[in-house]
């Protein structure tokens, strides 16, 4: 199996050995599956990171990293009999072909919203049946990152009916917000419990703005870091190339600076 081509059937053949009581790698035998759960986030990170910086050559090897990951707790599940690889894949199949009746069955779709309702009520069919759910928020995951977390629970209850007609009312919204953050910070006595409440209303009126706009708000907030950082690097390169401390610079020069980097 060693020399075989690279297929599926060889990587789980390899992650049995890795796991292999007597011959076994120490590091992989220690793992269980919550050990590995940051590893399996921060290789899905990686991922994204690659596709966003149209990185194609990383994203293969990002890929492959993350598909480990599957396989790592698929044997997991085979050792302590609770699943294994074909019974995930299995589970995925069955999924996809029942949410998309109007790609394997007959139903008739008009457009993407209308198969994105579709499946968002079959989604709603299997938690109802998983676990007799009374909120359609109640298996939102906590460990989800805040913003994405946010997203989902508004477009949860926009499933329902609850969310604004369009985006303008959204961003009304968002100036309202707005107000209230200010009017907490200029208040004579300023309550830092009040003045955190309302950032935090902000925040979330503004990834529904940008669930509104059909845009992801993990994805535009690493977009705007990753621009961030791009634009102050050129600022402290500057200062390098030219012997400057930066912290001695005044805010309008590293504004000058910045207006460069932002031009350029």
């Amino acid at each position: 199996m060693k020399d075989a081509p690279a297929s599926i059937d060889k990587l789980v053949w390899i992650m049995s050995l890795l796991r292999d009581p007597e011959q076994g790698c120490p590091w992989d035998l220690k793992q269980n599956f919550k050990s590995i759960v940051p590893h399996t986030l921060e290789e899905a990170f990686e991922v994204a990171e690659a596709i966003e910086t149209n990185d194609y050559q990383e994203l293969e090897k990002e890929l492959g990293d993350l598909l480990f990951q599957i396989v790592f707790y698929a044997r997991l599940g085979q050792e302590q009999n609770k699943f294994d690889f074909s019974d995930v894949v299995e589970a995925i199949c069955e999924k996809l072909i029942r949410r998309h009746p109007h790609v394997f069955a007959q139903e008739q779709v008009t457009d993407v919203d209308h198969v994105l309702v579709n499946w968002e009520n079959e989604k709603a069919q299997e938690r109802l049946a998983k676990n007799q759910q009374r909120s359609v928020l109640d298996d939102i995951p906590n460990a989800l990152p805040a913003l994405s977390q946010a997203a989902k629970i508004q477009k949860r209850c926009a499933h329902i009916g609850f969310d604004w007609d369009n985006i303008n009312d959204v961003l009304a919204k968002v100036k309202e917000e707005i107000e209230e953050v200010e009017a907490e910070l200029n208040a004579d006595t300023i309550d830092a419990d009040l003045v955190n409440e309302e950032i935090g209303d902000l925040l979330f009126a503004v990834v529904n703005l940008a669930r509104h706009a059909k845009q992801d708000p993990e994805q535009l907030l690493r977009q705007a870091s990753r621009k961030f950082t791009k634009r102050f690097q050129f600022i402290e390169q500057h200062h390098f190339d030219n012997e400057l401390d930066i912290k001695k610079s005044t805010i309008e020069y590293l504004e000058s600076l910045w207006l460069t980097a932002k031009a350029q």
